[in-house]
């Protein structure tokens, strides 16, 4: 299997570090900053989305290795506490991988490891052959 870039293009916008990526669990931190503000100064929603499905991605991708590829099917996330600054830590395990599916569960968390927001992807896994 090809390593997935983690470094580059929309992860690098995002500022992404990944802390651990393996099947079983992604961990990824990021500042937040005044450039990933929505207009009322607070953390814009669609980052939260963006880490949640990059989460679920990456260790889907991970624990299918050559057999496929996954792409993101639904994504639902939850917005519980604003964050205007600060370092926001997300940390990603599977609920449920079989054949044709994966289901991964994202939650992100503060400095104070005060829950964020939580989310859910459900992953397509798409055969090579």
């Amino acid at each position: 299997m090809e390593t997935p870039d983690l470094t580059g293009g929309f992860v690098n916008l995002l500022g992404l570090k990944f802390e651990e990526a393996t099947p079983d669990r992604v961990v990824i931190s990021w500042q937040v900053r005044p450039d990933l503000h929505q207009p009322f100064g607070i953390q814009h929603g669609g980052v939260y989305c963006s880490v949640v499905e990059t989460a679920a991605s990456v260790g889907g991708s991970l624990w299918l290795a050559d057999r496929g590829t996954v792409v993101g099917v639904a994504n639902q996330t939850d917005f519980l506490r604003a964050a205007r600054d600060g370092e926001l830590r997300a940390v990603g395990t599977p609920v449920h991988r079989g054949r044709s599916q994966q289901l991964w569960q994202v939650e992100i968390t503060d400095a104070k490891e005060r829950l964020v927001a939580r989310g859910q992807v459900r992953l397509q896994n798409l055969s090579r052959d």
